[in-house]
């Protein structure tokens, strides 16, 4: 099963990079509206959504969202969450191809090191077993201090500028999608596989309402300052924060002692080549620009 769970964190990170790097695609066909002119962004708009690529992108995201649930049902959330880092691989592999960019030497070193890192966190780690449900009373130890670091986190980062407020806020939207990750893993886990159940469960509305304030909550981040600042933050933030939601909710089993080293080194080398692959134009969407 954790072979099938891999597979399918797998494509639901190559639905996640397809979609944005055809949605740029269409994006980029589309002229650019005058500043302050209301009619003619509604026109752009009204143009993107019709463009083939933008409707690929939006497929494929819908591809993604249900190869992620497929995902959490079949496997730990500290191996569904860590593999979804590997959408940045895929976007910059998707990206070159589209854009018919070359990555560069230094664009293939930090792929290299990201998915070193990652199998080796992985192979050490070794995340296994975990109950499909999260027992009762165990949601609150877990949602309150959560909601008490991410206020506190959006305060701070509110008095920051530039890079340190994009790494803070950064950190904030990857508890919450973390969050939504282990609610979706729940209310499957709580219908056990029957799909037309969900709507019975109260995970998957909480799910939803924690999924689009994250989702509301990176639009702010990303305006915030460079991709290359906030995207380690999101990245190891949601995948680490999922490895504990694992352990504590679903009592998952990691292993740790002498290991615990290592595998910070491994998560180390995963923030590294995520800061360096958020430098590439592939992957911040700067296709025109040389790195």
């Amino acid at each position: 099963m954790i072979i099938l769970c891999v597979v399918l964190a797998l494509v639901a990170a190559t639905g996640n990079a397809a979609a944005s790097v055809l949605q740029r695609r269409a994006a980029a066909a589309e002229p650019a509206p005058s500043p302050g002119a209301g009619a003619a962004r509604a026109r752009g708009w009204r143009g993107l959504v019709r463009r083939p690529a933008w409707l690929w992108g939006a497929g494929m995201l819908l591809l993604s969202g249900v190869a992620q649930a497929a995902a959490l049902a079949t496997g730990p959330l500290a191996v569904v969450q860590p593999v979804m880092t590997t959408e940045l691989l895929f976007t910059l592999v998707l990206a070159a191809v589209v854009f018919r960019r070359p990555p560069g030497a230094r664009a293939w070193g930090a792929f290299l090191a990201m998915a070193a890192g990652l199998a080796t966190f992985l192979l050490l780690a070794a995340p296994s077993g975990g109950t499909e449900t999260v027992p009762p009373g165990r949601w609150p130890l877990s949602a309150v201090p959560a909601v008490a670091v991410s206020v506190v986190l959006g305060v701070v980062g509110r008095g920051l500028r530039g890079s340190a407020r994009a790494a803070v806020l950064g950190s904030a939207t990857a508890i919450g999608f973390a969050f939504t990750a282990a609610l979706l893993k729940d209310g499957l886990g709580t219908v056990s596989g029957r799909a037309g159940a969900l709507p019975t469960t109260w995970q998957i509305y909480a799910a939803v309402a924690v999924g689009l304030g994250s989702f509301l909550a990176l639009q702010v981040t990303l305006r915030s300052g460079s991709l290359a600042a906030s995207q380690p933050a999101l990245t190891l933030g949601d995948a680490l924060l999922s490895v504990i939601l694992g352990v504590t909710l679903f009592e998952e089993r990691i292993e740790l002692g002498l290991l615990v080293l290592p595998e910070a080194a491994s998560l180390g080398l995963i923030a590294y080549a995520c800061a360096h692959l958020s430098r590439s134009p592939l992957v911040s969407g700067k296709e025109a620009q040389r790195w």
